[in-house]
């Protein structure tokens, strides 16, 4: 008979689109544990994503620019004192591994990777590129508690976030989310003209990203003949972002954040891999999705990450791309 757990702990404190795959977690827990107090830790700034969510008790904060280890020793004091009986760690590195291995919960599960997973109830390796999906690898820790079925990534936009955005559904639209970190996982800028100006002036263009984006994002309208166009980067929150995302018809993303934004309102969504490729585990769940990549090239995949500059200078993975009949 499997155990019973009330006070259950999930840890990602890793980017956005990870923190949004973890959400698949809580929602298989929530499922196998309907009673059980869930809560959830993430870097700063992520925990936006979990404004008003139906099950969570609490989100955890971890703030990695403000003295980040006075900062983990306390969280590992506030862990302590919440006495959680499950803490599952979905982080691979030493930070949440020493959170975890010193919980004082009865039962912990984390990958492999990291030093103090010699401390957990259970532990997994992290393989990349054997075809499984992240959350395929997520569901692994917790197999043993639960069982082998695999859920879905889901966000919860709130009433408000929905109001929100109402101004901007009064017709078709499409939303573009054109920026990554990685600049060899973004769509060059001229496969984005190409892309917008070939879809008809009656449908919107929405042109996403953060605060930081909204530069690009105006060059690169200033560069579309395509007349129907707004840029919304900096001015929607995450899950006002999603809410928006959630109802377009389509949304044309990289390899980045805003993909896993679609997979988790289970929006229709066409995404571009360039330097990385699908099999490492990060491609869309949505019902209604399609990928888009250049096949068969000698240098493909180039990192697991992607780079600031093609390592082979040509980028062909972008420049190559058809983005015709999308």
């Amino acid at each position: 008979m499997k155990a019973h757990y009330n006070n259950i702990l999930v840890i990602q404190t890793a980017f956005i689109g990870d923190a949004i795959l973890a959400s698949s977690v809580l929602e298989k827990l929530h499922h196998s544990f309907p009673e059980a107090s869930i809560s959830l830790l993430v870097r700063k700034g992520n925990e936006l994503l979990y404004l008003e969510h139906p099950f969570l008790k609490e989100v955890l904060v971890w703030d990695k620019n403000n003295d980040k280890y006075s900062d983990l020793l306390k969280l590992r004091k506030n862990i302590r004192q919440k006495k959680f009986d499950a803490v599952i760690n979905l982080h691979r590195y030493t930070s949440s591994g020493f959170l975890t291995a010193f919980s004082g919960a009865k039962y912990t599960t984390g990958f492999s990777e990291g030093i103090f997973s010699l401390f957990f109830s259970k532990k997994v390796k992290h393989i990349i590129g054997d075809g499984r999906h992240e959350t395929e690898r997520y569901n692994e820790l917790i197999e043993d508690i639960t069982d082998k079925t695999v859920f879905k990534p889901k966000l919860y936009p709130s009433a408000g976030d929905f109001e929100k955005v109402k101004q901007y559904k009064n017709g078709p639209y499409v939303c573009i989310s054109p920026s990554s970190v990685w600049r060899t996982k973004q769509l060059p800028e001229q496969k984005w003209i190409n892309l917008c100006d070939a879809i008809p002036e009656e449908i919107t263009i929405y042109i996403l990203g953060s605060n930081n984006d909204r530069g690009m994002c105006n060059s690169l309208k200033a560069k579309l003949k395509h007349q129907n166009t707004k840029v919304l980067a900096g001015e929607l929150t995450l899950l006002e972002s999603a809410a928006l995302i959630k109802d377009a018809k389509m949304n044309y993303v990289n390899d980045s954040g805003p993909l896993h934004l679609a997979s988790a309102t289970n929006a229709n969504v066409t995404a571009f891999f360039l330097s990385t490729i699908p099999a490492f585990g990060f491609g869309p769940l949505s019902d209604n999705q399609r990928i888009v990549e250049v096949k068969n090239l000698e240098c493909r995949p180039c990192g697991i990450h992607g780079y600031k500059n093609c390592p082979k200078v040509h980028f062909k993975c972008g420049f190559d791309m058809n983005v015709r009949n999308l």
